[in-house]
């Protein structure tokens, strides 16, 4: 009878492990529409609110003065009002004598977009060489006869999304994400800033300006990026400028492509280190248990974490997706601002007074360990107070989240916060 029973159990274990994965199968199809309809329902009720509400512009910003770093000789200037940042970078491009360099997430076609576009074609054909590079997916809304350059402007338009072959290919999810500008290798712009209209004056952000023998690092990412990606229509970038050591400013970049994550290590090393205050404002957070543990320890030992986030961004399902975290960071003591009105599309952080960082890198898993990004980290007590004084200032536009206020949000926020939880690897 034991010989007999054996395969008959062996048959009843394989059928209940064939139900056990229906179930699981059916369960995770199930999470995912519902998912799918959420994202569905609070896209819709943003556009909404977006139609609503309007464009708007205006908010409160400074123009700092340039400083000099404390050694190294280099200049750096704060840009927190695009206007302002693209009157600078035009005239740059004006006085260009050898090599024009711009890479950019999204390149609008409108007029902000034209005139660079007309700047530096005319610059292309007075004999300055001029490339330039804008991301594949990020401006596939962009009409396509905008994204035909004028022949004398080298353009690599990065993994653009054209045929079923693009689509599948697994690199496709990393994408340039840079936001950066060389001129003749002697000043560099680096930040946050897209090019087009609604930035100029419709967007909070920050991108900073260096001069200086710093900037060819700025130059010098540009050169590498393009070498490596390059189409075979396209120049290789031979440069025999003379890179600095300085350890004032350290440039940290991402790089997929190579494997290497550096501005996530550079974060956490930080934050480890914070004494007194930490100050990080950010366009998207969603940050990961490393980070967030990272800011919970800092606030138990006495340190002020203080982040700054856009009341409503440009992508609600980040939005959400942040939320997820609050209650936990609050609770550990962590202060939230959300930016009011006007979307801060910022990224940068200060320390103590000493330590800070200007760049492209959002803190969210895409950001982290998935894009090319360039952040630069400055160690200067000069440049932080003026980090410090922006920071402030974003402050007197925006509305502290309190722990109280946060638990008496609705049941309804609570169950979608849960039901969107298992996408954060996704953003």
């Amino acid at each position: 009878m034991m010989v007999g029973a054996l395969p008959a159990f062996r048959r009843r274990v394989r059928r209940r492990i064939s139900d056990l994965r229906k179930v699981v199968v059916r369960g995770t199809a199930g999470l995912f529409v519902v998912q799918v309809m959420l994202v569905a329902v609070l896209v819709v009720r943003d556009e909404l609110r977006k139609r609503r509400e309007g464009p708007r512009e205006g908010f409160p910003w400074e123009d700092q003065p340039e400083i000099e770093l404390e050694s190294g000789g280099n200049r750096l200037k704060l840009y927190s009002f695009g206007v302002k940042l693209y009157e600078a970078m035009l005239e740059e491009i004006e006085n260009a004598e050898h090599d024009i360099f711009v890479g950019t997430f999204i390149w609008k076609g409108d007029e902000v977009g034209l005139r660079f576009v007309e700047a530096l074609a005319r610059r292309a054909r007075e004999g300055v060489r001029v490339c330039v590079i804008f991301d594949g997916l990020a401006n596939v809304v962009v009409p396509p006869s905008f994204k035909r350059f004028p022949a004398e402007i080298h353009t690599l338009h990065f993994r653009p999304l054209w045929g079923p072959e693009k689509l599948i290919n697994p690199r496709n999810i990393f994408r340039y994400h840079r936001h950066i500008m060389s001129v003749d290798g002697r000043v560099a712009f680096l930040g946050g800033y897209n090019i087009g209209s609604l930035y100029a004056a419709g967007w909070r952000d920050t991108q900073l300006r260096i001069r200086g023998k710093e900037a060819r690092e700025v130059e010098n990412d540009f050169v590498d990026f393009w070498n490596a990606h390059r189409t075979p229509d396209l120049p290789r970038i031979d440069l025999e400028r003379e890179r600095a050591w300085n350890p004032v400013t350290l440039f940290r970049r991402n790089d997929p492509y190579l494997r290497i994550f550096p501005i996530r290590a550079m974060y956490l090393e930080a934050i480890d280190r914070a004494n007194d205050h930490i100050y990080l404002t950010h366009a998207y957070f969603v940050p990961d248990r490393a980070m967030r543990a990272g800011l919970i320890e800092a606030a138990k030992r006495g340190v002020d974490v203080q982040v700054l986030l856009p009341e409503h961004s440009n992508h609600v399902v980040a939005d959400w997706l942040a939320r997820r975290h609050f209650y936990e960071l609050l609770s550990a003591g962590v202060r939230i601002f959300r930016y009011k009105h006007i979307m801060i599309h910022s990224k940068t952080a200060t320390i103590d007074g000493v330590w800070s960082t200007v760049g492209t890198a959002n803190i969210d898993r895409y950001s982290m360990l998935g894009n090319y990004e360039i952040n630069v980290e400055v160690h200067s007590r000069r440049f932080a107070r003026q980090m410090e004084r922006m920071f402030e200032l974003d402050k007197t536009n925006a509305r502290e989240l309190t722990l109280e206020r946060w638990e008496k949000r609705p049941l309804p926020a609570k169950v979608v916060e849960r039901a969107l939880s298992t996408l954060s690897p996704l953003v």
